[in-house]
This record gives structure tokens, C-alpha cells and sequence, in this order.
């Protein structure tokens, strides 16, 4: 018998992950915990738990699987495990789906087009029945700035280069790429922040980023650049910005615009002010939503090359915390 597989997706369906990996690793048992997150099951059947396909899993279920090896992520991010206060000396394993990250980069493309070509004015406009043209800046004219260049980083800065936008990044340490102006640490920030028209954030959340983008850093961003002031793209966490300092970078004019898929809370408070801001493309996290079969066959295939004792890809550096 292999060793069993616990499927602990809270506020998933649990049961529809369990059919899959079942149907593609038939010889392991696989057992689940119940849509909170609680595990009702038989307690002797933790025991032989080897793997756990995790969604905002419970500190007491983590508790509990003694002979874990293994935990696998669901979703780009993994915030949501090292949120938990303790956690087993064992890999930790996130997922790279391909159609997620085509997805990111339709929505980071999308957005930067959206302001290019003045999207929230013409919508004004229409409203108001009025036919005025509007000056739009060449993509050439209009730099990009994206911080994180990872995976989603790199996919969505190749496509904006192809339209012909400029582009610079930050990272927290030094990278390689020939077709981008490089910056990184705490000492390239401002430097970076200076050429910014449109700020693209695909940040992973750590306790360095938590937080890192809010009024202070908006205002470093260049306030003369083609389109009259910039913008500011978050599909990445939405706790990395500062909400309140969002709203204000809005109604001040710090920033000319934004399109915000995360927030720092989830679903965002009806009554929050960004519903109501006239510039503001609000989006209910959906940028870049995970294929299940997709994710299932790539976990499969991780526990098998796990058990023939080839190495695992994907693995997250818990100093870095991606």
C-alpha cells in the first residue's frame, strides 16, 4: 500500500480534489478533510498521511500528520502556510500552472492597455454622451515598472515588451535579463520608482512586502510622465498595499488611476470607498484562477518523482518565503 494523500482545501470543494487525485494516483489512499478545514475522519488514518494538498490548512490538522513528507500548495502563493505558527521540517511544494500564468499576463496586459489608452476617461465620457478625442501616449513612451519578477513577473513583462512598452523591475536580490532595466534591494527602490508610469505589483507576501507599497512609495512614482500621472496594478496580494493609502493616493491625485484584483480583506467591504472612486477597476481576485486538472496531473507527477527519488521541482525557500 502506498502512503495516503490528505486533501485539506478549506472553503474548496474537498471532494472534487480527492476525485482527481484519486483517479490519477489509484494505490494511494487518499482521505479529506471536511469544507471548514476540520478533519472528522478516522484519527488512525492520519497516520499513514505522507502528503497534504493544502489550501489554508489548520494548525490542528498539521498537528497531526506525524509521518508528513511533504506539503504541497495550492495556488501561486504561499502566504497562507506560513501563516500558520509552526510548521514540520518537511519540503514545502508550490504549484506553476501554465494557463495561470497566461491568465496573469492577460490581466496585467489588459490593465496597462485600459490606461494607455485612457479606458476611465472614454468611460466618463460615454456616460456623459459626450464624442471628444483624448490624447493617448505610444506604448514606446510609457515605461512599465513590475515588482516581483517571477514567474507571472517575467510571462507578463515579456508581453508588454512585444506591445512596446518599456520595462523596468524591482527585486528583493539581483537578477539577470538583458531586455529589462534592472533594479533591486532597498537601495534600488527609489531609483526605480522614479521612471514608473504604470506600477504593476505581482509581489509574493512575506513580512517584507506586507504592507511595502502604500503612500509614502506612490509618491516616489514619476508625477510628469505621458499619461498625466501614474497608475498602479495589483494582481498579486492584496496585502501588500496599504488600502487607506490607496484611497487617498486616488483622491489626492498621487495616482491618476488603479486596477486592484486583491485586497487586503476578502470579499472587499461593500462599503469600502474604492467601489465609489470614478478611476478605480475593482476585479473580485480573479486575475489568474488555477486549472484543477492542470494542478492535479503536476501533483501526481510530483509524488511520483518524490518516490522514484528524483528531486522536486518547485520547491519554496522558507527564508525567502516563495
Amino acid at each position: 500500500m502506498k502512503p495516503a494523500l490528505l486533501v485539506a482545501t478549506k472553503g474548496w470543494d474537498v471532494e472534487s480534489w480527492a476525485r482527481r487525485i484519486r483517479h490519477l494516483l489509484p494505490e494511494h489512499p487518499i482521505l479529506c478533510t471536511e469544507r471548514s478545514g476540520v478533519y472528522a475522519g478516522p484519527e488512525a488514518g492520519l497516520a499513514e498521511v505522507a502528503y497534504i494538498l493544502a489550501w489554508k490548512p489548520r494548525q490542528d490538522v498539521i498537528d497531526r500528520l506525524l509521518g508528513l513528507q511533504v506539503i504541497f500548495s495550492l495556488g501561486a502563493g504561499v502566504d497562507h502556510i506560513f501563516a500558520l505558527p509552526r510548521l514540520p521540517d518537511v519540503p514545502l511544494v508550490r504549484t506553476v500552472d501554465p494557463d495561470l500564468t497566461a491568465r496573469m499576463t492577460e490581466y496585467v496586459v489588459w490593465q496597462a492597455l485600459h490606461h494607455l489608452r485612457r479606458g476611465h476617461a472614454y468611460a466618463l465620457q460615454q456616460s456623459e454622451h459626450l464624442w471628444r478625442d483624448l490624447p493617448q501616449p505610444a506604448a514606446r513612451h510609457v515605461t512599465v515598472g513590475i515588482m516581483g519578477l517571477g514567474v507571472l513577473g517575467r510571462s507578463a513583462a515579456d508581453a508588454l515588451i512585444h506591445l512596446g512598452f518599456p520595462i523596468r523591475a524591482w527585486t528583493r536580490r539581483p537578477k539577470q535579463a538583458p531586455d529589462i532595466e534592472l533594479f533591486h534591494g532597498p537601495d534600488g527602490m527609489d531609483p526605480f520608482l522614479a521612471g514608473v508610469d504604470i506600477l504593476v505589483a505581482l509581489l509574493p507576501l512575506t513580512p517584507a512586502t506586507t504592507g511595502m507599497i502604500n503612500l509614502a512609495l506612490l509618491k516616489k512614482l514619476r508625477r510628469e510622465g505621458p499619461l498625466g500621472g501614474p497608475f498602479f496594478i495589483n494582481a498579486g496580494r492584496g496585502r501588500s498595499h496599504v488600502e487607506a493609502d490607496i484611497v487617498e493616493a486616488l483622491r489626492d491625485g498621487t495616482l491618476a488611476g488603479a486596477s486592484l484584483d486583491v485586497f487586503e480583506t476578502e470579499p472587499l467591504d461593500g462599503e469600502s470607498p474604492l467601489w465609489d472612486l470614478p478611476n478605480v477597476v475593482i476585479t473580485p481576485h480573479v486575475a489568474a484562477v488555477s486549472d484543477p486538472e492542470a494542478l492535479a496531473g503536476q501533483i501526481a507527477e510530483q509524488i511520483r518523482r518524490f518516490e522514484r527519488g528524483e528531486p522536486l521541482r518547485n520547491l519554496v525557500d522558507p527564508r525567502c518565503g516563495y
